[in-house]
């Protein structure tokens, strides 16, 4: 399934997006569509080998002829100083402002709970939930009303599945925490949503016990099928659009109507 370009307005042009974790899967598709709707993007990734795919999606940006600008930066979101690092190279590339963050980057712990370790804990929680913390404060004094700060959490954030708590501890507490953010940064113009991708082919989705996926598959309303990257993109490039103005501190689910809730 390919985005078609119904974005040929560009309804984003002129704004400034940074996405994390988008050298790949979900984050590569909400960068590709932000860049599609007209906005540059910073591609921000962890590991080395992320850099090659990255360079691609730049690749494909700058020739979809929108205008749209790209850049990377290898940030890893577990570091305290690596939000600063991502908000410097974008404001070298593309101003004095930025309009849109997509909290995207995440990992995930398939773990029974007396298998997880203190660092284990610390890891996926560094990085989904402060990472994300981090990255919104420092986007936050150069955020440009009507700003959009838009969480990419999950459908295990409120379905409970076994060896998953970690993790769905976790994107429940970036839910708890986008609707506080929406609370607090409302007044200046800004809004803060989340949106719960159900299953969704990637990498991390082959990490996952096929049972899980299958029954997952199973109860998806929409084609009984496994989402795909640009199921994802099209909620977030919606919110990252003026005609949301008026959703805040929501949680969407994305799941095709596997979490009906």
């Amino acid at each position: 399934m390919e985005l078609q370009p119904a974005n040929v307005h560009l309804t984003l042009l002129g704004k400034v997006a940074i996405v994390t974790g988008a050298s790949r899967g979900i984050g590569a598709g909400i960068a590709l569509d932000l860049a599609k709707r007209g906005a540059n993007v910073t591609i921000v990734y962890t590991s080395e080998k992320s850099g090659k795919p990255a360079d691609a999606l730049i690749s494909e940006i700058h020739s979809m002829g929108t205008g749209a600008k790209a850049i990377k930066v290898q940030a890893d979101l577990r570091q305290i100083e690596a939000p600063e690092k991502v908000v410097s190279a974008t404001l070298s590339a593309f101003g004095n402002s930025i309009d849109i963050l997509v909290n995207n980057a995440g990992v995930e712990l398939v773990k029974p709970i007396l298998e997880v370790s203190p660092e284990d804990f610390a890891s996926v929680f560094d990085i989904n939930v402060r990472g994300a913390y981090l990255m919104t404060k420092a986007v936050i004094p150069h955020l440009r009303a009507p700003g959009r700060v838009i969480n990419i959490s999950s459908v295990g954030a409120r379905h409970g599945f076994a060896k998953f708590t970690v993790y769905a501890a976790s994107k429940a507490a970036l839910e708890g925490m986008t609707r506080g953010l929406a609370a607090e940064l409302g007044a200046l113009g800004h809004t803060v949503n989340a949106v719960e991708p159900g299953p969704v082919k990637s990498d991390m989705l082959e990490k996952i016990p096929k049972e899980i996926v299958e029954m997952q598959r199973a109860q998806t309303a929409v084609e009984h099928r496994i989402g795909n990257s640009e199921d994802i993109a099209l909620v977030v490039g919606w919110l990252a659009e003026a005609q949301s103005r008026w959703i805040s501190g929501q949680t969407i689910s994305a799941s095709g109507g596997y979490a009906m809730i």
